[in-house]
């Protein structure tokens, strides 16, 4: 390799390095967010044709840089719905985020429930023609932590031998190794549905209202960023078989922007045991760490309907200026729902996500 290319390859790493640092400040994300429902949208609780859905998320990112210490984003939920006066419903979830990233094993883990109420605002019984607007709440905890014995520092470089030292002292002060704080979200989402296959959605959502302190440092003040967040999409048929749903989400977390947009085309047989594929392309866009608003991946998915189950799979071809270092290589994305039909036929319609 001639210093050229080790040059190259150690100006990816750094930049590689400062883009984790500013990761880090933000929450984990998916890229088939429309699959993690509860994760994306209090209000998205109980939006679903049955009575229980059970969702898990799996998401792997940079592991053709980090190997092993890939970014890791582990993901479950779980949330029913029960109806309460005419059409309306009241909804009940619970929640787990996990993710894990870098040689420090540093992670941060989330976890509670939520509650939302679903209102019919339009829309008679027996029609599939209905407009409903929901508000949600999460109530939970979140924990971050890190292992500091398995950092390294330049102190630990022996300049007279020109190795590291991994015994050596790092004159550093180290902080505690793990951090507990409440946590709190709501959400607002509309919806209107025009037959099987034509509907549209609208939602905001506000997370971390409480701002906590997430200081590995007794003495020192950090807060966890408010996060802002919109998004809307919809579902346009072409014919009984054949649809697009397409779909945006904007995210706001302190210095971080971040926003996911595209389309997933869907085509079923209509038989008894329906079967669904869908396949469709979305790009993410970002802020920069050294440029300013910038194409971050572009991301191909398929998805796989059977009955009550629903299976994702996406893959992030990398854009961004990490891309020779990553061969472009991003992340692998794996997304699971079943759902539970309701005992009794239900008199509402959901969209489809």
């Amino acid at each position: 390799m001639n210093t050229n290319q080790l040059g190259g390859r150690f100006s990816s790493l750094l930049l590689f390095l400062l883009m984790s640092t500013v990761l880090w400040a933000q929450d984990p994300h998916y890229s088939q967010f429309y699959a993690a429902p509860t994760q994306t949208n209090p209000a998205l609780n109980g939006i679903f044709p049955g009575k229980i859905r059970v969702t898990g998320n799996y998401r792997n990112q940079w592991s053709s840089i980090l190997g092993g210490s890939a970014f890791q984003t582990y993901g479950a939920s779980f949330d029913t719905r029960f109806n309460t006066l005419n059409n309306d419903y009241f909804s009940l979830s619970i929640n787990f985020l996990k993710d894990v990233a870098g040689d420090s094993n540093f992670n941060m883990t989330r976890a509670g429930v939520g509650v939302s109420y679903m209102k019919q605002t339009a829309g008679v019984n027996y029609s599939s023609n209905a407009h409903y607007i929901i508000l949600g709440f999460q109530a939970g905890f979140g924990q971050h932590g890190l292992d500091w014995s398995r950092l390294s520092f330049s102190s630990q470089f022996d300049q007279g031998t020109e190795l590291f030292d991994p015994d050596a002292l790092t004159g550093e002060t180290f902080g505690v190794e793990s951090i507990t704080y409440p946590d709190l979200n709501t959400g607002f989402l509309w919806f209107a549905t025009f037959g099987d296959n034509m509907s549209v959605y609208a939602g905001a959502a506000l997370y971390h209202i409480l701002e906590p302190n997430v200081s590995f440092f007794e003495t020192e003040s950090e807060n966890l960023y408010r996060k802002y967040m919109v998004h809307a999409g919809g579902e346009i048929g072409f014919n009984s078989n054949l649809s697009i749903l397409p779909a945006f989400l904007i995210s706001v977390q302190g210095p971080s922007y971040k926003t996911n947009l595209g389309a997933n085309f869907r085509y079923t047989n209509r038989d008894w045991n329906e079967l669904a594929l869908r396949a469709g392309l979305w790009t993410r866009l970002v802020n920069g760490v050294d440029s300013g608003f910038n194409n971050d991946a572009l991301i191909f998915t398929t998805m796989l309907e059977l009955e009550r189950l629903l299976v994702g799979i996406s893959y992030d071809v990398n854009m961004s200026s990490l891309r020779d270092a990553s061969n472009s290589r991003g992340a692998f994305e794996l997304s699971i729902s079943y759902i539970h039909p309701e005992e009794k036929r239900f008199k509402m319609k959901c969209p489809k996500f």
